[in-house]
């Protein structure tokens, strides 16, 4: 990974032995098997190599206390990865996504590799998400189970709902760079529909329905990313779903229609969530109220928030791009 900034020039660039641009690089011996775009989902060894490495980053993180569910190759080339972690309480579970972070890099960097959680290094693969599972308990017991669409309770519904509704604001938080909406691409493959379904990956919420236990009923907002500060954006993503339950918002009908292949006057009808860190600004500007309620989050830090993201929006904003000298040099 080498990465450069200057007044004058600007640079990038991503490499990995497992890259499909590498199929042609003198390696003393080049054996092949690079992984092509977009074809990592998941292929076994030797088009994996990283096998062993991740095994070693799941064994380390059981060690810390951090259960893992799985591991295994992701869809991108050059090396892109899913480690899944065991659900947990809501600071527990954000307690564990520091270790995470902090153990995967160190293994790698033992094992001289490096370990980037931007949600989109590579153009015109996939992205990186983090895919995040809620549902809630009291007293030991799931409410999230009942009778309702793909076994879900009315409860869960009215938590689907609120979630949908503040979308658009939880971004601000939930895909906090403008690297993030890099990933958030309509049509691609980013969940940027804000529709519920059991069985539609390319909507936000997705209803997991491969077990019929009611402990195993939840909701997976698809659309975070591991950029966010966990803390924060569990803590609103909780609020808003709460809001939804408070105020009994309907999430509407469920969308089980592949939504990548809508025709365009069909998914002008689906709302999205916004195109830029700047969008996902104004957003959480003008919807935030319900972040206030039990003193979670308060005016001064919303205020502080926005405007930290609103420089970080205008320092990418003001920089000249490569591409475009390949596109405006000679006008």
């Amino acid at each position: 990974m080498r990465f450069s900034y200057a007044g004058n020039s600007s640079f990038h660039l991503v490499d990995s032995a497992e890259g499909h641009w590498n199929s042609a690089r003198e390696e003393f011996p080049n054996v092949g098997y690079k992984i092509r775009a977009k074809e990592g989902y998941f292929p076994v060894p030797p088009m994996d190599t990283l096998q062993d490495i991740r095994n070693e980053m799941a064994l380390e993180l059981e060690k810390a206390g951090v259960p893992v569910d799985k591991q295994h190759h992701e869809v991108a080339t050059a090396g892109q990865a899913e480690i899944d972690v065991r659900f947990a309480p809501l600071k527990a579970m954000s307690d564990s996504m520091q270790y995470y972070k902090y153990i995967i890099r160190n293994v790698a960097r033992k094992h001289n590799k490096t370990v980037t959680f931007m949600p989109k290094p590579l153009f015109a693969d996939n992205g990186s998400g983090m895919h995040t599972h809620i549902s809630l308990w009291k007293d030991g017991k799931p409410l999230f189970a009942g009778n309702g669409y793909a076994g879900l309770s009315e409860m869960a519904l009215f938590f689907i709902g609120g979630i949908l509704k503040h979308a658009p604001a939880l971004t601000c938080f939930t895909n906090p760079t403008t690297n993030s909406f890099k990933r958030l691409v309509p049509g691609f493959e980013a969940p940027v529909n804000l529709a519920y379904s059991a069985r539609n990956r390319s909507a936000a919420i997705r209803i997991p329905t491969y077990s019929a236990s009611p402990k195993a009923k939840r909701l997976e907002f698809r659309t975070p990313d591991s950029a966010a500060n966990p803390y924060i954006a569990f803590s609103a993503m909780l609020l808003a779903g709460l809001d939804g339950v408070q105020n009994r918002i309907d999430p509407g009908d469920p969308l089980d229609k592949n939504l990548y292949e809508l025709p365009p006057e069909e998914l002008a009808q689906v709302a999205s969530v916004p195109d830029s860190l700047r969008g996902a600004i104004e957003a959480l500007q003008a919807d935030h109220s319900f972040l206030l309620r039990g003193d979670v989050f308060n005016e001064d830090f919303i205020a502080n928030w926005i405007d930290m993201k609103q420089k970080e929006y205008d320092a990418l904003r003001l920089r000249p791009h490569p591409y475009e000298f390949a596109m405006y040099y000679d006008v």
